[in-house]
């Protein structure tokens, strides 16, 4: 294959796909960019990668599948490294519990790059579209319909915070090692950490999305709190962002021209999001998480039937096409953008709520941050 200055190991009609979508317009890049912005601000705020928003929104600009995962995956390493860092000052982040979380995620991501080269090596860009696409919104479908219903059943009075019938199954399933964890304050089973860890890794390298994931099983199987749940999760992508990066810039999936876009489109909105999980109450942060993901995944089923039409499974109009085309983009792009809007809504009234505590009774900012995590 040959290898170009800004892509590696990547083969000449790949390096074309990706050039045409970009020398399309111009308004491309902004796109990409500002997917990064986005995808930044939700990652630092709800502890993913913000990759159920960027992998299929560079789909819908016409990236291949196989390579929206790859851009993701490699951009996401110094992102993750900055939001690891913020909720680390913050007390956020159990290393040892993402140490053995890694462990088997690596094995996960190895062979989610392996399938995913497969499908895009055999069907070509729209078998890899397709595959990405299914896999997406068949696996976030069921994470955000639960997450969703935990949330709206807090807001009727019910049970605080996410469903315990996960994590009391999980407790019943003592068996040794059992290993402490004190940042998290949890015991689990090695072998349950080793089979989630496996599934997180699965999920990362096959459409850039672990921490939607990672961090739902934290909270629901481990019993994490969710703003631990979020930071230990961004320390983990470090490592499997670079260990998934390196796989797929094997394989000729990383164009550096993507990674660069989305990487300086998140430099900001790392930080903003990581502030707002101290400020902003945490039924918020869920119900955010799940309304997103849900509307992501009909932007994706919105897709599905182009990639079949590409495939000959089926057969449609090109004005239906262009419909399905342009609903899945609005709203791909306008649920990202009210969600982003809505994070720094929230952040901001948190921090005018703080500053005037602190002025009017003279609290101290810590004491001011547990007030208002008890409120939360």
């Amino acid at each position: 294959m040959a290898a170009g200055p800004v892509t590696g190991h990547i083969s000449p009609e790949q390096l074309e796909i990706v050039t045409q979508v970009l020398s399309a317009s111009p308004w491309n890049y902004f796109w990409v960019a500002l997917l990064g912005f986005m995808g930044g601000t939700l990652s630092g705020f709800i502890g993913s990668g913000g990759a159920f928003l960027m992998t299929p929104g560079m789909m819908n600009l016409g990236i291949p599948g196989v390579m929206a995962v790859g851009a993701n995956i490699t951009h996401k390493f110094g992102k993750a490294m900055m939001g690891s860092k913020k909720h680390g000052e913050m007390g956020h982040v159990d290393r040892k519990l993402a140490v053995f979380v890694l462990i088997t995620a690596l094995v996960g991501i190895k062979l989610a790059v392996w399938v995913n080269g497969y499908f895009f090596h055999k069907l070509g860009k729209a078998g890899s579209s397709l595959y990405v696409s299914a896999f997406f919104v068949i696996t976030l479908t069921l994470i955000g319909g639960s997450m969703l219903k935990d949330a709206l059943r807090t807001m009727r009075g019910g049970e605080v915070g996410p469903s315990k019938a996960l994590l009391r199954l999980s407790s019943k399933l003592r068996i040794p090692p059992m290993i402490h964890f004190p940042v998290a304050g949890v015991k689990i089973s090695l072998w349950t950490i080793l089979v989630v860890g496996t599934a997180v890794g699965y999920m990362a390298g096959t459409i850039g999305v672990g921490g939607f994931i990672g961090v739902p099983a934290m909270i629901y199987i481990f019993g994490v709190p969710t703003v631990v749940a979020a930071g230990t999760e961004l320390f983990l992508a470090m490592f499997m962002g670079a260990w998934g990066a390196f796989n797929y810039a094997l394989g000729g999936f990383v164009d550096l021209r993507l990674t660069f876009l989305l990487y300086a489109g998140s430099l900001i909105g790392i930080y903003v999001g990581a502030i707002g999980t101290s400020l902003v109450k945490e039924l918020y942060i869920r119900l955010v998480t799940s309304i997103l993901i849900l509307l992501c995944c009909v932007s994706r089923a919105l897709a599905i039937p182009d990639y079949m039409q590409q495939l000959n499974l089926i057969t449609l109009s090109e004005h239906s096409a262009q419909v399905f085309e342009l609903a899945s983009k609005i709203f791909l792009f306008a649920s990202g953008g009210i969600a982003t809007l809505l994070i720094f809504y929230w952040t901001l009234k948190g921090h005018l709520e703080k500053q005037r505590l602190v002025k009017k009774y003279g609290m101290s900012s810590q004491a001011v941050k547990v007030a208002q995590t008890a409120k939360a």
